[in-house]
C-alpha cells in the first residue's frame, strides 16, 4: 500500500466570500472548480497551488471548532506550507490583513514558522 503523496485537503468554512477571498485572492490558490450542493447545504470549491489541492466545502451552518485559534484539539492539528522565507511571508500577511502570531524558532530544527489563520480561525502554518 502506497499513502506517500496526498491527494487533497479538505477544510470546512462558514462565509463563502470571505473563504474564497482568503485562499484564492490573497494567498494565490487557483479555483478548479464550484459546486452548489442544495441537496447537502454547501457549496463546494476545489483550489490548487502547486502541488497542494484544497477541497473547500462552505457550510454556514456546521458546528463550530471550540476555543479557535486552539490548535491543540484531538484531530487534526494544523496545516503547514512550507515557505523559502518566513518573515518575507509575514510581511505579505500584514498587507494583506491576514490574522498570524509572531515569528518563532522550531523547537526542534531551529528554522522560522508561525501560525496564521483562516477566515474561520483554522490554525495554518508557514516553515523554512
Amino acid at each position: 500500500m502506497r499513502l506517500d503523496k496526498l491527494h487533497h485537503i479538505a477544510i470546512i468554512g462558514s462565509d463563502y466570500r470571505a473563504t474564497k477571498d482568503f485562499y484564492i485572492d490573497k494567498l494565490g490558490f487557483e479555483l478548479l472548480e464550484e459546486h452548489v450542493r442544495p441537496e447537502k447545504d454547501d457549496i463546494l470549491f476545489n483550489v490548487k497551488k502547486g502541488e497542494v489541492t484544497l477541497e473547500i466545502f462552505i457550510k454556514p451552518n456546521a458546528p463550530q471548532r471550540p476555543a479557535l485559534p486552539q490548535p491543540e484539539h484531538q484531530g487534526l492539528r494544523h496545516l503547514a506550507f512550507k515557505v523559502d522565507d518566513v518573515r518575507t511571508c509575514l510581511k505579505a500577511f500584514d498587507q494583506l490583513g491576514i490574522k498570524h502570531e509572531d515569528l518563532r524558532l522550531d523547537d526542534f530544527n531551529g528554522k522560522p514558522m508561525a501560525f496564521f489563520f483562516d477566515p474561520d480561525g483554522l490554525p495554518l502554518e508557514i516553515h523554512e
